[in-house]
């Protein structure tokens, strides 16, 4: 499949994104050369670094939309998150909230499936699609335990999915929070004006090209980009705070933050610390505690 670059610019320059700076940074090293830059640079000068595991293929997708262990449904939740990636698994370091939707809508109707672990390790993403997901999650509290298992981190958008199921466990060296928004934006003009490309934008309204790539970002744009910024962010605050009963005053108050393995413990954002495979087994383990046929209650 031939990546579509100009369509991923759109996605990733001048938008609100639930995701850790530096994972963006990385994102836009790795494409940097597809809009002829030969190189990306920090507001300090440092030059980004691309690792050479970034963006490798992923493995070919299993048959099964999910693996079952024991009656728990594993939904896998890895890499950058992305609206709309149109297939059920991860690939080439993305996952889609349409797959995992479609997974998690299935594993809630699969009559083998007793228990969801969305098995995530992921940076966050995209803010398009987030919070319907991370809703409909939420909303099927009760139906069936729903867990999140950190392999390693749950970030940003990953974790606002991770903080609408029942219970989060994190490794030891794994983390939560970065509840908060980014927003990229882009200026070509200097780039442009040394290649001595003039651009010129013919708009019908005032505001038609705030933020484009061409000029510098103005101030009073700027302005208006931070208070979608802060209006996403506040929504985001808002829901890890419902889903994991915590006041928006102390989820606010971590200024996105983020939280090494038993530091997430106390300060709300995880349950327990525990390896994956440890996880997996406790909610096993809860499953055989509920055999006797009470029903399952989320906490």
């Amino acid at each position: 499949m031939k990546p579509d670059y100009p369509h991923l610019a759109q996605r990733l320059f001048n938008v609100p994104l639930a995701i850790t700076p530096s994972k963006i940074e990385i994102v836009m090293a790795a494409i940097a050369d597809r809009f002829g830059l030969a190189r990306l640079f920090r507001a300090d000068g440092s030059l980004v670094m691309l690792g050479d595991d970034e963006f490798a293929a992923g493995e070919p997708a299993e048959a099964r939309p999910y693996a079952i262990v024991e009656g728990i449904a594993v939904i896998p939740v890895q890499g950058t998150l992305v609206a709309k990636l149109g297939t059920l698994h991860p690939y080439s370091g993305m996952t889609g909230y349409d797959g995992i939707r479609a997974n998690f809508s299935m594993a809630l109707a699969d009559d083998e499936v007793r228990a969801i672990a969305l098995d995530i390790d992921s940076p966050g993403g995209e803010v398009a699609g987030c919070f319907d997901l991370a809703d409909a999650i939420h909303a099927a509290r009760g139906t069936k335990p729903i867990w999140a298992i950190l392999s390693e981190c749950a970030f940003s958008a990953a974790y606002a999915l991770a903080s609408a199921c029942d219970v989060i466990t994190v490794p030891r060296t794994g983390g939560t929070g970065s509840v908060g928004v980014v927003v990229a934006h882009v200026d070509f003009s200097r780039a442009l004006a040394d290649a001595g490309i003039t651009v010129t934008l013919i708009t019908s309204g005032a505001r038609k090209a705030d933020g484009n790539e061409f000029e510098p970002l103005a101030d009073k744009v700027r302005a208006r980009i931070q208070a979608d910024v802060d209006s996403v962010a506040d929504l985001f605050i808002s829901t890890v705070a419902r889903n994991r009963g915590l006041s928006v005053a102390k989820v606010g108050a971590t200024q996105a933050g983020t939280f090494l393995g038993s530091a997430g413990v106390d300060i709300g954002f995880a349950d327990a610390v525990q390896a994956p495979d440890e996880a997996l087994l406790a909610l096993w383990s809860t499953l055989q505690q509920k055999s006797g046929g009470s029903k399952w209650v989320s906490q």
